[in-house]
């Protein structure tokens, strides 16, 4: 008869404990599933007997069968003889590959859990159908943070056993739900290899309509995720300083005719400076902190940001609230980590908030930076001031790092301002000194950006630094002007300036671009 054909798409774990199932039947849920689309079924069953197992498999079997969809069995290979169903899956910790596999025959489905590139490369190399690659994000049965590998986990292993010439297909498990799993596929497509779907359990077990829960999950699956930009016209993004400074002014005249939403969700210590300097960019501010309120005002056509100057366990759910918001309708995020290696809490919110959204750009000083990133020993900030330790090299390759692992735009700023989508890095050298002498600059700047990138999403680079040259351009202007005598009189002079760029720019005076000191990181 042959293998059967793996379509890993739609891969559903069955869980039967009441805190998932509830009072609903196992075999109606998994039909309902699988008419709404489900792919392949696994049941999964941790407790009962060998006989008990055995029956409620064939039961499952005969459904499965009726939608031509292979049922693998968890672990258990005897059960899977018994019921003679299309295969097993098995751990790290269960019957070795290559024993399963002789006991089942060539023609078995036999998939290999792995969370690593050792794990994965073995399991290609043995032969595996497919392996469920995880866990991703942390659930109610795996909150033990050494387990979670991300979506940089799950994007190492695919390049490594694309790069060792493996054509094995994949699935994420762990903590998938329609509010991730668009953004874990695209987060984690490596150079030359994708998932080939996604495994969920309570997505669909838990599910009041399987049915329909199964059919959206699915079209998420086959979709593109709203956040990430398709324009009709496939041009090639600005690559070098000259082209990125010919859409400056196109951006900032867009930003001045549209007036855009900044939904600013950032602490009372700069409410009222964020607003004004928005005001003054051309954006039409709202400080909006409770979640529930961004279901509404994210249909408005602006953008995010996201500051984390006063974190709390409360604050940080209405992140996570307007955030699958704002990732829904493919609304900007700019994420702003402030004071992020201050403490231990704010270092466990940075990976609660990357772990809850994706964020389009993230904007923060070399150490608010270098704790996002994540990698070696947190680098520890008193406050939200910046450092800086690393040289002009180390900061332009740690933003490109880190924007290409995340997928999104990254801007270190400082005395000089690194920006990154991964592939194109700049240095911009504007600025002045009195930026950071006043409380709530940084927060602005993100507040600016979010202007930007609403009106320009398909050049997200490119809107982060017009928002950047605006911004920094009219801090030099203002710290020019005759009465400015330090940072009490720059604040109403730098309002002046950022309105004043916004102006000439709409009508056609370009002149104050002249300052730009952009160059290639």
């Amino acid at each position: 008869m042959g293998k059967p054909k793996v379509d890993c798409s739609l891969y559903l774990v069955t869980d039967s404990t009441p805190a998932i199932l509830g009072d609903k039947s196992l075999f109606h849920v998994v039909e309902e599933s699988l008419k709404g689309g489900v792919t392949i079924v696994q049941l999964r069953e941790k407790t009962g007997d060998t006989g008990h197992l055995i029956d409620i498999g064939k039961k499952l079997f005969e459904i499965t069968r009726r939608y031509n969809v292979p049922l693998l069995i968890n672990d258990r290979v005897d059960v899977a003889l018994a019921v003679g169903c299309e295969g097993v899956h098995i751990g790290q910790d269960d019957m070795e590959l290559s024993a399963a596999r002789k006991v089942l025959g060539p023609d078995a489905i036999i998939g290999v859990t792995v969370s690593n590139v050792a794990e994965a490369l073995k399991a290609c190399e043995g032969g595996a159908d497919y392996l469920g690659i995880g866990t991703v994000y942390a659930t109610p049965t795996k909150t033990n943070t050494k387990e979670i590998i991300g979506a940089a986990g799950v994007r190492e292993i695919l390049q490594t056993i694309a790069d060792a010439g493996h054509t094995t297909q994949t699935v994420c498990i762990g903590g998938i739900n329609e509010s991730n799993l668009q953004r874990i596929l695209y987060q984690s497509a490596a150079r030359s290899k994708s998932l080939d779907g996604v495994a969920v359990v309570s997505a669909l077990m838990a599910a009041p309509d399987p049915d329909a829960a199964s059919k959206n999950l699915l079209r998420l699956v086959k979709c593109p995720p709203p956040f990430v930009y398709t324009s009709p016209e496939k041009r090639a993004k600005a690559a070098g300083v000259s082209e990125i400074l010919d859409i400056v002014p196109c951006i900032i005249k867009k930003v001045h005719e549209t007036t855009p939403l900044s939904h600013n969700m950032t602490n009372l210590v700069v409410q009222n400076f964020a607003a004004n300097v928005a005001l003054a960019a051309g954006a039409s501010p709202i400080m909006a902190n409770y979640g529930e309120e961004a279901a509404d005002l994210c249909k408005l056509g602006g953008s995010l940001v996201v500051n984390m100057g006063t974190v709390t366990p409360d604050g940080l759910l209405n992140y996570y609230k307007a955030l699958k918001a704002y990732n829904q309708i493919g609304g900007p995020v700019v994420f702003d980590p402030v004071g992020a290696g201050a403490t231990s809490v704010r270092r466990e919110a940075v990976k609660s908030i990357l772990a809850n959204g994706y964020l389009d750009i993230i904007k923060g000083n070399e150490g608010e930076i270098r704790t996002v990133f994540g990698e070696g020993e947190p680098h520890q900030q008193r406050g939200v001031d910046s450092t800086s330790t690393l040289d002009a090299s180390q900061k332009a390759d740690l933003v490109k790092r880190l924007a290409a692992r995340e997928k999104n735009v990254v801007v270190m700023t400082g005395k000089a301002d690194y920006v990154s989508d991964g592939e194109r890095t700049f240095c911009i050298e504007n600025g002045h000194e009195y930026l950071g002498l006043v409380t709530g600059t940084g927060c602005t700047l993100g507040t600016t950006i979010s202007a930007s990138v609403a009106v320009y999403k398909q050049d997200k680079l490119a809107a982060a630094i017009a928002a950047i040259l605006h911004f920094e351009i009219a801090a030099e202007r203002a710290a020019e002007r005759e009465e400015v005598r330090g940072p009490g009189t720059f604040v109403p002079a730098f309002l002046d300036e950022v309105y004043a760029i916004r102006l000439a720019t709409a009508y056609g005076d370009l002149s104050w671009l002249e300052r730009a000191k952009v160059s290639l990181g």
